[in-house]
């Protein structure tokens, strides 16, 4: 049996070794431009020019025909996208399914619903990888991937703004208004549901480290594998990666660069961070 595995670019992962893989890219829409969220953006270029922007700007979600050509001709897809409570893509992902089942009523196709996004997804799918390059079924897979991305993975960010989340109703304004205010950060999760929950605010880059150490290990960390993914700002993803090795020194942790939709909603200075419980 051959596998797939599609996702869109909230996932922040344009590749993966070993099993066919299709990134199927968001956009982020500007009065002046429209930047794709693909292998081919400059995301620092793309935070400098918002920053000095100050239209109105929105994202626009993968429609269910890009999805339909990203399955291609495979037996066995899954596909998984950001959360379905702040974007359309999961339901463009569904539509997609439907459509590719009543032509191929022989081959299965499963749409994850992450309720989370960047690097809790990007965990989701290297695991979807490990266990299709382990030889399991497509029945297994889905059993197993459920379990894991509802019980065993989270996500914390802190902001230091939030103006794009607010104008785009993803965060009510009045909490907004914490982010940005004399080096406050916004420290928040996503929830079980697939929302956005503020947890507190912190002062300072180690302020914030250390807050979302102490909330990871509130959400049943215990020295799992960490993705951090930073709009921008590596220093504060090494600082952070510091104080999860102070208390776990064998944890394996991963940084990378935001991609475009996370880091336009992240904003310049954001960390999302996407671990194991």
């Amino acid at each position: 049996m051959n596998f797939k595995i599609v996702t869109d670019s909230s996932a922040d992962i344009r590749e993966l070794s070993g099993i066919p893989f299709e990134s199927v890219p968001l956009k982020i829409i500007t009065t002046e431009k429209e930047y794709v969220d693909n292998s081919e953006l400059d995301v620092v270029g793309m935070l400098s020019d918002l920053k000095k922007y100050s239209g109105k700007s929105h994202t626009s979600c993968p429609s269910s025909g890009e999805y339909l050509e990203a399955f291609g001709n495979t037996e066995n897809i899954f596909c998984i996208t950001i959360t379905s409570n702040l974007s359309g893509s999961c339901n463009a992902a569904n539509v997609a399914m439907k459509s590719y089942l009543e032509e191929h009523p022989d081959r299965k196709v499963q749409v994850i619903d992450s309720l989370s996004t960047g690097p809790e997804n990007a965990l989701v799918i290297e695991r979807l990888r490990k266990l299709i390059l382990e030889g399991k079924d497509f029945e297994e897979i889905k059993t197993e991937i459920s379990d894991y991305n509802l019980n065993h993975t989270r996500l914390i960010f802190a902001l230091e703004s939030m103006r794009n989340l607010a104008n785009n109703g993803r965060v009510n304004p009045i909490v907004a208004k914490m982010a940005g205010l004399l080096g406050i950060r916004a420290i928040g999760r996503a929830s079980d549901v697939g929302t956005l929950e503020m947890i507190c605010k912190s002062r300072g880059p180690l302020n914030a480290a250390n807050d979302i150490v102490a909330n990871m290990i509130g959400d049943g960390y215990k020295g799992g594998r960490v993705k951090i993914h930073h709009a921008n700002n590596l220093n504060a993803a090494e600082l952070l990666k510091s104080k999860i090795l102070e208390k776990y020194p064998s944890a394996e942790i991963d940084i990378g660069m935001a991609g475009g939709l996370c880091s336009f909603y992240a904003e310049q200075g954001g960390l999302l961070v996407g671990f194991e419980i």
